[in-house]
């Protein structure tokens, strides 16, 4: 077990800091915000879904238009998941060879397998792409589990006999629910393929925190720690700095947007519900704490008005904040690794997010 660290990871768009937390830009764009919005942030790594893009508009398509880079106008990183979260979330007809599922667009048939999903992500363009796994929701019997787990085996291997273009790189991933034997397995069987990276998935869906930590332990324990770890899918601050401190480098969820946009804002004091009605007459900042944009001009009043109202700047302006102070919060555990004060961070948050 390494603890905190911090570091850099080298793509062929150069390198990116870590700890790093990746927006998740679905279709191509985080809800609300431009690739320009995400530059001026400060963010250096986006996450897009292989899912909804191979869907609409179609890899081809994006490959047509140069690559997901052009495609959004965005000079940073990009990582693809494999679509394989959104596929199980659909209760597709599973074999050992891949999956089959309907679109939510049109009730299209499709048919996903691990060499399909290397070769869609590399359509789309990506730095770094994630092998197709199998996800189960927890809780989860043991033989789902240990499924779930040969399965996720099975197609990493293939997907790493599977040619991709130069430059991409390719992380694999472990599963295994809360059992911590099979998180250690998987991450044992994961790592012998030696991939670029690897990350830890199926957590986050549905077990509790007591639950998480362990099982996250254990599959770090086996990861090698010159390459990336990888959390998926986690964006609670409790989480996010409880992982850092067990060596996880990267972070992605649609948390801090969803919140947003029903009008949850992160600050340094916790949460705060701007349609509570204490705010509709304050004119002071969401977070006096945070320097992004919404906070220096506009007023937790204002923005509660824009959300009753359901103006779309509302969604933007939350937006902007809530992803700012996210990164704010990657970067201070940056920092406090370098400095060797992370523990004094870890327990500033857990007071005030837990």
């Amino acid at each position: 077990m390494t603890g905190p660290r911090a570091g850099t990871v080298a793509t062929a768009h150069g390198e990116f800091r870590t700890p790093c937390f990746m927006p998740v830009g679905t279709r191509g764009a985080v809800k609300h915000l431009t690739s320009a919005d995400l530059a001026e942030l400060g963010f250096e790594v986006v996450l897009a879904n292989t899912y909804h893009l191979m869907l609409r508009p179609g890899a081809d398509v994006v490959a047509d238009l140069g690559g997901l880079h052009r495609f959004m106008g965005w000079d940073g990183h990009v990582l693809t998941d494999s679509g394989g979260f959104q596929v199980f979330s659909l209760a597709p007809d599973v074999d050992d060879d891949g999956v089959t599922f309907r679109s939510t667009y049109d009730g299209s048939a499709h048919r996903l397998t691990p060499e399909r999903a290397v070769e869609v992500q590399g359509q789309l363009g990506a730095d770094i792409q994630m092998v197709l796994d199998v996800c189960p929701a927890l809780p989860a019997p043991p033989e789902v589990l240990r499924l779930a787990v040969e399965r996720t085996a099975d197609w990493a291997a293939r997907a790493r006999r599977t040619p991709r273009p130069d430059g991409q790189l390719l992380f694999g991933i472990v599963q295994g629910g809360v059992d911590c034997d099979l998180r250690r397995e998987s991450a044992q069987r994961t790592v012998a393929l030696d991939f670029d990276g690897y990350a830890v998935g199926g957590l986050s869906v549905g077990e509790s925190r007591d639950e998480m930590l362990p099982a996250l332990a254990a599959a770090l324990a086996e990861l090698p720690e010159g390459k990336p770890r990888y959390l998926m899918g986690v964006g609670d601050p409790v989480a996010i700095v409880e992982a850092i401190g067990l060596g996880v480098d990267l972070f992605d969820c649609v948390l801090p947007s969803r919140l947003a946009r029903h009008g949850t804002l992160l600050t340094a004091a916790g949460r705060l519900n701007l349609r509570n009605a204490q705010w509709a007459r304050d004119d002071t900042p969401p977070d006096p704490a945070c320097a992004c944009s919404t906070c220096a001009r506009w007023s937790k009043g204002y923005l509660r008005h824009l959300l009753l109202v359901n103006e779309p700047t509302a969604g933007r302006l939350l937006t902007i904040h809530n992803l700012a102070w996210l990164l704010g919060l990657v970067r201070a555990a940056r920092t406090a690794i370098e400095a060797g004060t992370f523990e004094a961070l870890r327990s500033r948050i857990l007071a005030t997010w837990a």
